[in-house]
């Protein structure tokens, strides 16, 4: 893990200047501490199912992963890409997928968790499907 330097006390601006600093391991590792830590403060009566399933949900694609997924979609767009890329675009989509299903899928077992529909679940949670589903 990589260790930082910072002052006291800390103005925001600095915290985001650190956090820049960190490998990508380490701030993913950080972003999924983060997520809990706010599960745990708007609701900090959770169960530890509950906080499982909200950390599944919240769970983003590695940041190299989303990236080259950017510079792939770039690269169709300019009609650009090779045929290596292609193939590669559409693992990286199915992998896309198969994820968000996985999510889904967890939403589903805390709407049941808790008794409520998936999308009274999602308004709580502030989820909404993409504008171009």
């Amino acid at each position: 893990m990589s260790t930082i330097h910072v002052k006291t006390e800390l103005p925001f601006d600095e915290l985001l200047k650190a956090v820049e600093q960190l490998s990508l391991a380490d701030l993913e590792q950080l972003m999924s501490q983060v997520i809990a830590l706010q599960a745990q403060r708007k609701a900090p009566s959770l169960s530890l199912d509950e906080t499982e399933l909200l950390l599944k949900i919240n769970q983003s694609l590695p940041v190299a992963v989303q990236q080259r997924l950017d510079d792939l979609v770039a690269k169709r767009q300019a009609e650009t890409l090779s045929a290596e890329e292609h193939q590669e675009l559409l693992a990286l989509t199915d992998q896309i997928e198969k994820s968000d299903a996985q999510r889904i899928h967890y939403l589903v077992e805390l709407a049941r968790y808790r008794g409520t529909s998936l999308t009274k679940l999602m308004d709580e949670l502030g989820i909404h499907p993409p504008a171009y589903a």
